[in-house]
């Protein structure tokens, strides 16, 4: 009995230590690919001296008691000014002459000097112009010379760090013109730019 006891207690004792010495499985951690690097976007500075081109046509309307007179043109020219960028909006002057050509034989020159107020959308700029306007139009055998307030919307957008291209929608407004009481004459003009930084 004594010898069975004890086989017993030697056959537990040493089926407990060969469980002892099991070895627990190692886990090979699972590799964590390094987060990607996020490179911040430069920021856009609109801050500068910019002269280009332009190209466009328009309408101007001419109006006087209950008579009306209207004749289509095209417009071209030059435009230079300065922007200042304040990080979320911009400010500027600008300078722009066009040469217009109207459909009925109208030729004369259309000069404007105007405020800039615009919005720092990265490399898009939407903004508001206002400003004055000056007119001087041989049309049918009369001479106007006539300065009037001028208007308009557009956007700008930055192709390269030099270059940007927008498009533009004006309203130039001129009372007496002609020196006649009551004669308006108003033009609407759409035009494509292109400018260069400098």
């Amino acid at each position: 009995m004594k010898r069975i006891i004890l086989a017993s207690t030697l056959s537990i004792s040493a089926s407990a230590a060969v469980a002892g010495n099991l070895d627990e499985p190692v886990v090979e951690p699972v590799p964590t690919p390094p987060a990607p690097v996020v490179t911040a976007a430069p920021d856009t500075d609109w801050t500068g001296f910019y002269g280009g081109l332009q190209y466009g046509q328009g309408e101007a309307d001419l109006s006087l008691g209950g008579a009306s007179a209207s004749e289509d043109f095209d417009a071209f020219g030059v435009h230079g000014g300065y922007n200042h960028d304040f990080g979320r909006y911009v400010l500027g002057g600008e300078l722009m002459y066009n040469d217009i050509s109207g459909d009925n034989g109208g030729d004369g020159d259309l000069t404007s000097l105007r405020a800039r107020a615009g919005m720092d959308l990265g490399r898009f700029m939407p903004y508001v112009t206002a400003g004055v306007s000056h007119l001087s139009l041989a049309s049918g055998g009369a001479d106007i010379s006539e300065n009037g307030f001028t208007y308009g919307v557009g956007a700008e957008y930055l192709v390269s760090e030099r270059f940007s291209v927008g498009l533009e929608y004006t309203k130039s407004d001129f009372s007496d013109a002609g020196g006649v009481a009551g004669a308006d004459l108003d033009t609407d003009k759409v035009q494509l730019r292109a400018s260069y930084r400098f």
